[in-house]
Formats: C-alpha cells, structure tokens, sequence
C-alpha cells in the first residue's frame, strides 16, 4: 500500500474532492440500505471488512508496536468508541427515520462543534466572533431539525433521526478534539487498524444481538456491493487520501474541504434517493454556512 500511494501522487485537491464525495456516499447509501440492513450489522459488517482488507499491509508493523499500543489503550478505547463504534452507529440509526440531506448537512457544524469542544474540554480561548459563530450554526441545525417550523420544535415535535444524527457529529467532533492524546509515535495505518479492532470487539456483541433477534440479511449483489463501498471507500480509501492531504497542505486548508460534503450530499440524495431540498434546508445551510465562517475564518483573524 506505501508503494502504491508513493508511485501515484494525484493533486492533494483532488484527493479531497473524492474523500468528500466517498464520506457524502455513506450517509446516502446508509439511508438507502435502511429497511436491508440494521444499524448494529451495517456497522458491523462495514468495519470487519474493512479491517480484512487492511490488516495484510499493517500486520507485521501492528506486531512490532504492540508494546506502544498495550501502553496507550485507554486513549485508542475512547477513540474507537468516538469514531468507529458510536459515530457510524448513531448515523445509521438516525438515517433509518431521517433524510440523508438532512444527515449530511447537520454533519457540517462539526468546525464549530470542534471550536466550543476546545473551549470546554482544554480551555482553549473562545472570542466574541467564534461564540457568535457557534450560536448561528446551532441556530440553523434547530431550522433543519424543525423542519423550519418553530411551534413544532418548541412542542418537541421532532424526528428521532436527527437527535440521533446530532449525537452522532458531537461524538465526531469530540473524537477530533481527543486525537490531540493519540499516541504521535503510532503510525496512521496502524493507528486505524487498531481502532478498528477494538470497535468490532465491541460492535460484535450488539451484532450478535441482532442474529440473536433473527435480524438477518440476504446476501446477494446489493447487499454485498453495499458493504464492499463502505469497506473500502470511506473506511479506508478516504482515511489514506485525506492524510496525504493534510501532510501536504497543512490541517487549516484540508478541513475546508468538509464543507463540500452538504453538496455532494444534496446531489447524491436528490439523485439516488429522489429526496428534495426545501427552503428550510436553505436557511439552515445559510446559517451553517455563516456559523462556520465567523468561528474558524473571521474568529481566527480576529484573534
């Protein structure tokens, strides 16, 4: 896999477009599989095999720093709860009852979740300008989440889906503020396959939970085509494309990338789904959009 990645360098940029693009693809074919698969087996199925494929190329090094990975456990625990176990999760549960537009567009407060995480977790300074931002991005998340009907979300009228997908974005904002603990000597690969291992032992129960409630799927081409895409392009393919981005662009200049990810989103579910936008869509994305550039563009320069 190093030769691979070392003999092809694509542009950075274009590496990002197709992480987006593969990321946006979950959350779309997640909702279209929703009465196949269960949440606890899609999660489950989308990791293992993933892990199959990736486990050949980090075997020998995973052996070679098993003093480093026994030593840092309790960080690589929490992390694989955060990210591999309760993000997919939560986002599959929620797809069952909620649009995949709606999914992939709360997914973009992420930035400023990240900013007010900082701020609760390390005391990071939060200015004026990142608060506001803040405020207008869970202002819009409310808009999409009341279907732009304020008496309903006062009356709590809402769909469980998108609770569901919130908490999914507050476990991965929160895994992105914890992956300053990952141990650094902890090579990307292994750091992942590593997670990964530790998520399924703990999806495994869940799963069988599931089998154990004759909660089954039919294998044939879509089942298996399904999980394959989930396996290999946003599990695996996107992790790689987007740590080369980062090294060579800098951390700052990647994350604006996340910002396409409504787009394709839109597009994918408009397409593949028939799903529609609605003008509450569009106010929430506008509010998001504001949120975003007043906490990690306007508030930095104003810091």
């Amino acid at each position: 896999m190093t030769g691979l990645s070392s003999a092809w360098r694509p542009s950075p940029y274009l590496l990002l477009v197709l992480t987006t693009l593969f990321w946006s693809g979950n959350f779309v074919l997640g909702r279209a599989v929703h009465t196949v698969f269960t949440p606890f087996t899609l999660s489950f199925w989308r990791w293992a095999v993933a892990l199959a494929i990736l486990l050949p190329f980090v075997w020998r090094s995973l052996r070679h720093q098993w003093p480093l990975l026994r030593r840092h456990w309790l960080i690589l625990l929490l992390l694989s709860v955060l990210g591999v176990v309760n993000f997919n999760t939560f986002v599959y549960i929620g797809l069952q009852t909620t649009t995949a537009t709606n999914a992939v567009i709360m997914l973009s407060i992420t930035p400023v979740l990240i900013v007010g995480l900082s701020f609760l977790l390390l005391r990071q300074t939060v200015t004026g300008w990142q608060a506001l931002g803040i405020g207008c991005s869970l202002a819009g998340v409310l808009v999409i989440v009341g279907r732009g009907d304020l008496e309903s979300l006062l009356a709590r009228q809402v769909n469980t889906g998108d609770l569901w997908v919130l908490a999914a974005v507050l476990s991965w904002a929160l895994y992105s503020v914890c992956l300053r603990w990952r141990p650094s000597a902890l090579k990307p690969l292994d750091f992942q396959a590593a997670t990964m291992m530790i998520g399924i032992l703990m999806l495994t129960p869940l799963y069988a939970w599931d089998l154990a409630h004759d909660r089954v799927f039919s294998l044939n081409v879509t089942t298996i085509a399904s999980i394959l895409y989930l396996a290999v392009f946003p599990s695996i393919l996107a992790y790689i494309f987007w740590n080369r981005a980062v090294a060579e662009l800098g951390a700052n200049r990647t994350g604006q990338f996340l910002h396409l990810m409504p787009v394709f989103g839109a597009m994918l579910s408009m397409i593949f789904l028939d799903e529609r936008l609605y003008a509450f869509h569009g106010m929430g994305i506008a509010l998001i959009a504001l949120g975003i550039w007043l906490a990690t563009v306007y508030g930095r320069k104003a810091s």
